[in-house]
């Protein structure tokens, strides 16, 4: 991830190394020289993705003379995501956003010892999802959606139990797949909940500034320039309204969407979601050169 474009440019290896830096650990040789095991770890996956997604952000700007604070009309991202948001458009130091994001995925992993699931299901409406997760829930064994993420992709976390009882219901509904996913805990569910107070403490000695741009956030899908804590907060335990999200966004006259940083998971989703939509990736030295059609 990054490493052609860490290779060439000197205003990327400084994001890297000041990420390095904040952290008190080697991320970038994690980054390019790991195991895929060590860096499947959250409390290593989300700054990583972080630092990627700034690292292409920088270049853009420092090299190439595209400056998304100025160019986007809103900034948004997918769970952590919306984070590497609240950086690139001002609101959050990198260095802050790296240490935040250290912390709460270490405090995502420890939230839920007992253990939970996520499964997502696939080919059915957000309400008859809704419906599943009521007949999945009892008091010892609850399961909500986590991730509203496209049409017909929705996403449950909570107890493994009532997570497989979801995806059994799901399929006899006629869900084109209901799978347990592998991820290492129960995130954006209730479970999660122990983790809110390890990341308060963290948010509290730290200085959001007003946003170059409004962030569309996760937890209310609207265009947002203040009270960033309470939304992260919530964020740990709440529903990523992706879906509400980008129509939020058309329906203020957005038309093209370019995702920044590696892969193109958004790209999927917001296609499936809004296929007017015009689409760019960044997330190569390569696709750098589609900047200079925007």
């Amino acid at each position: 991830m990054g490493k052609d474009i860490y290779d060439s440019f000197s205003s990327v290896r400084n994001v890297f190394h000041e990420v390095d830096d904040a952290i008190s650990f080697n991320l970038s040789k994690l980054i390019f020289e790991g195991t895929e095991e060590d860096l499947k770890k959250t409390e290593n996956t989300q700054p990583a993705l972080m630092t990627v997604s700034m690292a292409f952000v920088e270049v853009m700007r420092k090299e190439y003379g595209f400056d998304l604070s100025e160019k986007a009309k809103y900034f948004a991202g997918h769970s952590l995501g919306e984070y590497t948001a609240l950086c690139a458009a001002g609101a959050l130091s990198l260095r802050d956003t790296a240490r935040i994001l250290r912390t709460r995925g270490r405090a995502m992993s420890e939230a839920c010892p007992t253990g939970g699931a996520m499964a997502a299901i696939l080919g059915l409406s957000i309400d008859q999802v809704e419906e599943i997760v009521k007949e999945s829930c009892s008091e010892i064994s609850k399961v909500q959606i986590a991730n509203d993420n496209s049409v017909g992709q929705i996403v449950v976390s909570g107890r493994e139990e009532a997570v497989k009882k979801a995806t059994e219901i799901a399929q006899s509904r006629g869900a084109k797949r209901a799978v347990i996913l592998p991820v290492s805990g129960p995130f954006h569910s209730e479970l999660m909940r122990p983790a809110i107070k390890i990341l308060e403490e963290v948010l509290s000695d730290v200085e959001f500034r007003s946003p170059s741009k409004p962030i569309i956030a996760n937890i209310t899908a609207q265009a947002e320039t203040e009270n960033f804590k309470e939304l992260l907060l919530k964020q740990i335990t709440g529903r990523v309204r992706w879906v509400e999200s980008i129509r939020y966004a058309e329906a203020q006259g957005v038309s093209q969407c370019i995702e920044v940083g590696a892969g193109k998971v958004l790209t999927g989703l917001v296609k499936r979601i809004s296929p007017s939509m015009r689409l760019v990736n960044i997330n190569s030295l390569e696709s750098l050169d589609l900047l200079k059609d925007l």
